[in-house]
């Protein structure tokens, strides 16, 4: 059972920073004793290889506008990475079980990705650096108490990974609003007239 909240909280993960959860779980199994991380992701190769895309994606995720084309470029990579450890700690489960848990890895991991690419090109129409700083900064430190909570209390994690997801989607749609707004202002465009305002100008029958 403690699958099922694992594969969801490391699909939210993987959608934020994949390489960063393919680091966090294989640094756990290589120094850690946790039956549900598969040894695969503890070997050498993974870690170097995961270490060095997290270093690109570290400088990358920080930079307005570069940090939104490596979102575009991540959008088939965050959920493949997704499915394919929800495969892995699934090893043991039935192949039906598997697929299914599969398509919660990287279902979860593109909606947390697609959240994630939109915030960022909102906040990308602010003209200062540092909120792509801070949002960034802000991912890596909850994508790493997200997946170590997820080995220790899957449950707790996937819980705050099902908030997380909510949560983003309103702030996207809030900050999406905004970015409109700004856009026009710069565009010298006049603000979109108002409901009532357009009942009230329409011709009486």
């Amino acid at each position: 059972m403690n699958l099922l909240p694992l594969v969801f909280s490391s699909g939210w993960a993987s959608g934020v920073n994949a390489y960063l959860v393919v680091l966090v779980l294989g640094l756990a199994d290589r120094f850690g004793t946790f039956s549900q991380i598969p040894d695969s992701l503890g070997r050498t190769d993974v870690l170097i290889a995961a270490g060095l895309l997290y270093a690109i994606e570290f400088v990358t995720d920080k930079i307005p506008y570069l940090d939104s084309t490596w979102d575009a470029i991540s959008t088939f990579i965050r959920p493949t990475v997704g499915a394919i450890i929800a495969l892995l700690v699934s090893g043991d489960a039935t192949s039906l079980q598997q697929a299914g848990y599969a398509v919660l890895g990287g279902g979860t991991a593109l909606a947390s990705h697609t959240i994630k690419a939109g915030s960022r090109l909102a906040i990308n129409a602010s003209p200062e650096p540092f909120s792509n700083i801070g949002a960034s900064l802000g991912e890596d430190v909850t994508v790493i108490g997200i997946v170590v909570l997820a080995i220790h209390h899957p449950w707790v994690a996937g819980g705050i990974s099902a908030v997380l997801l909510i949560l983003g989607a309103i702030l996207l749609v809030h900050l999406s609003r905004m970015a409109r707004r700004g856009w026009r202002r710069w565009k010298g465009r006049p603000p979109p007239p108002e409901k009532t305002a357009a009942r009230g100008s329409a011709a009486p029958l």
